[in-house]
């Protein structure tokens, strides 16, 4: 009997710590357990690299000094026709993520739907253009119907992966630089409606250039 105790005992403490972990924002500070956190990032991509080399990649990001991996994720990779996901071998995300956690770093998700990234239609994928009619990155109903499927998916595969679930993703982007590309506001907050619908609930943040015009157009009141 005392045995079992001592095993429940050590699974409520260690439970207890997983999900202790905070990420807020006071001012102009982030606060990682109620503590400044000062984010030190480098941008790496989980599909750029092969499977088998994120380890020792991402042990080479945290020696670096950094305490924090920032990645897109790629709409046209993982819904390569309308439906059909993969989040299979290199593009398993998930695992990606969960080997950044164990190495003690945070993570940055940028899940677009448009990422840029010099990448084919900055990851937006290209049968969306069967439609003749289709607008994107807009609040069109097609494309906005379709925006909202991959993150419902996507959010299947990370939402559990949060700081707010014991994981390491601390915030997530909406959009990305849509400052440089139009100013539909209407179309950034059901964004930001449909990211919190996936089940992601930490810090959301925008990011787009220094110019007064293009933080305007691509930003929202309140998100980061």
């Amino acid at each position: 009997m005392k045995k079992i105790l001592i095993v429940i005992t050590t699974l409520l403490l260690s439970i207890s710590v997983t999900r202790g972990q905070t990420f807020t924002i006071s001012g102009d500070q982030f606060l990682l357990n109620g503590k400044p956190f000062r984010i030190f990032s480098g941008e790496m991509h989980y599909n750029r690299i092969p499977k088998e080399y994120w380890k020792d990649r991402l042990t080479k990001l945290k020696a670096a000094g950094l305490n924090t991996v920032c990645t897109y994720v790629f709409w046209n990779e993982h819904e390569p026709s309308p439906g059909k996901f993969d989040f299979t071998g290199n593009l398993d995300i998930a695992e990606y993520i969960r080997i950044a956690h164990s190495l003690g770093l945070k993570v940055l998700l940028r899940p677009g739907p448009y990422v840029c990234s010099e990448w084919d239609l900055g990851g937006l994928p290209a049968w969306l253009l069967k439609n003749p009619e289709i607008k994107l990155r807009c609040m069109d109903k097609n494309y906005m119907s379709a925006v909202e499927r991959y993150f419902i998916r996507l959010g299947s595969e990370l939402k559990d992966l949060q700081i707010t679930h014991g994981g390491p993703i601390i915030m997530v982007q909406v959009e990305n630089e849509y400052g440089s590309y139009g100013n539909d506001k209407e179309y950034m907050s059901e964004l930001k409606s449909i990211i919190r619908k996936a089940g992601f609930d930490v810090e959301l943040f925008t990011s787009d250039g220094p110019a007064h015009y293009l933080l305007e157009s691509g930003t929202l009141d309140d998100v980061v």
